[in-house]
């Protein structure tokens, strides 16, 4: 009887969310430059799309996040979905307790809609990565399909 869970080339949830959140970080990270290329304390702010409060650290932080993203979607996706997930959890709660217009670390600008935008991001990846099977769990069930 074959094994339902995905082998190492499938997609998983993980998997998905490794390449589609971090193909949108990398893109939105370039888009933000077009609004704010300011760095400093936090230097000059602008809203994406009069929404999302960027300057250049927070589209720094957006490009290099995504292009992780990328390039651990084929290998090490569980790992960069909650990862990811925890850290964007960890700065939601932060952007939520200091307040909408303030910034983190005094440099990456943070508003209400970036607060609510990150923990979704971080709810999602948490979750694909608990949907996904485990690098051990791939493997073996590699093993167990070429023995049957």
């Amino acid at each position: 009887m074959a094994d339902a869970r995905p082998a190492r080339g499938d997609a998983t949830p993980a998997r998905l969310y490794a390449t589609l959140i971090g193909g949108t970080l990398l893109v939105a990270g370039i888009i933000g430059f077009f609004y704010s290329a300011s760095f400093g304390s936090p230097g000059k702010v602008d809203e994406v799309f009069g929404l999302l409060a960027v300057n250049g650290w927070h589209n720094v932080v957006h490009i290099l996040t995504g292009a992780l993203g990328l390039l651990m979607a084929g290998y090490a996706a569980r790992e960069y979905a909650m990862g990811l997930g925890v850290v964007y959890l960890l700065v939601a709660a932060w952007g939520f307790i200091i307040g909408s217009g303030d910034s983190i670390l005094g440099i990456v600008p943070v508003n209400t809609e970036d607060n609510v935008l990150h923990l979704i991001l971080g709810v999602l990846g948490v979750g694909a990565a608990l949907a996904s099977p485990r690098g051990e769990e791939r493997v073996a069930t590699e093993g167990t399909a070429a023995r049957a």
